[in-house]
């Protein structure tokens, strides 16, 4: 990594076995923004104190924050590339954009340091905030989706996660910083398992025991490999980091995939879920949809950590 640019958060942390995502709103007065503004120089020392119970359990905090909770607790200057959330697709078949100014993405190799730390968080912050998502993923035999197909094989690797994942001169008040993206799906796991395993292949693009990509002459320009891989203009394949997860609760019929996707840019994401849910061209749509519903989206800005810290002596305008 560049060392000019300041210490990102944990946004290129190895990945582990157990994770909590959290979505919160903000309370509508002005002491709840003061308390988040105080919270924001906390977060990193309630990680250190509860990761140190257990030192090899890579216990990791991410915060983001989305446009409009940027614009009430901080004011200007915003990250260029910060917007709401960008709905693709039609009735039936849609990225919706639902509420959320703040996420947590808390990462550990044991669930108990995750729930300790989401706990300590969240009492910090008492009524200031509202959370209105919280899902506890889990990593599914080996590196699986509930789909059955492994996932994240395409992630970057090495000096290619900091390129694809942190701002840099682009944007320079805000280098060290990333974007991401999340959506909760849920899979219709009776009609998918009703698919022959060959059928369940041509939908993801990739062979379901050995991951491996299938031909071109083979993989449907519809398969959600071929619509999710995106080329830059230079011929470059332009990567996202994915850290998504499991979840569930079988006794009600809830399987669900938690998909986080970190990029230096909103920009490959959202063109992801274009080519996804409106089409490569236009109704050429992922058919992996047809199993399964996106039920929440919303973009967040990940500050460096030093920025992070310092956030908490920003006011707004």
């Amino acid at each position: 990594m560049n060392n000019d640019i300041p210490e990102p958060q944990a946004v290129c942390s190895p990945i582990t076995s157990s994770a909590i995502f959290m979505v919160a709103t903000l309370a509508p007065d002005r002491d709840a923004l003061h308390t988040v503004r105080e919270w924001c120089a906390d977060i990193a020392g309630l990680t250190r104190s509860v990761g140190k119970r257990v030192p090899a359990g890579n216990l990791s905090c991410v915060c983001g924050f989305a446009a409009s909770a940027w614009d009430q607790l901080f004011g200007g200057p915003r990250p260029a590339a910060l917007h709401p959330f960008r709905e693709f697709g039609v009735e039936g078949r849609r990225a919706p954009a639902t509420p959320g100014d703040i996420l947590l993405h808390i990462r550990a190799d044991q669930m108990d340091l995750c729930f300790e730390l989401a706990t300590q968080l969240m009492t910090a912050l008492g009524d200031a905030v509202k959370v209105v998502d919280e899902v506890q993923g889990f990593r599914y035999f080996d590196m699986r989706s509930i789909v059955g197909f492994v996932d994240g094989t395409e992630n970057p690797v090495g000096r290619q996660v900091p390129k694809f994942t942190l701002i840099g001169d682009e944007d320079p008040a805000f280098s060290g910083g990333s974007y991401v993206l999340v959506q909760k799906y849920l899979h219709n796991m009776t009609a998918w398992n009703a698919l022959p395993v060959e059928a369940q292949e041509r939908v993801i693009g990739r062979t379901k025991l050995s991951d491996i990509e299938l031909g071109d002459e083979v993989k449907p320009s519809n398969s959600h490999s071929a619509l999710t891989t995106i080329t830059g203009a230079d011929g470059e394949e332009l990567k996202i980091l994915r850290d998504n997860m499991p979840f569930g609760r079988p006794g009600a019929g809830e399987f669900g995939t938690y998909f986080i996707g970190y990029a230096r840019s909103p920009a490959p994401i959202e063109l992801m879920l274009e080519n996804m849910f409106v089409g490569r061209p236009v109704g050429n749509y992922d058919r992996l949809l047809d199993f399964s519903t996106a039920v929440t989206g919303g973009l967040f800005f990940v500050p460096s950590a030093e920025l992070l810290e310092d956030l908490a002596e920003r006011t707004p305008d």
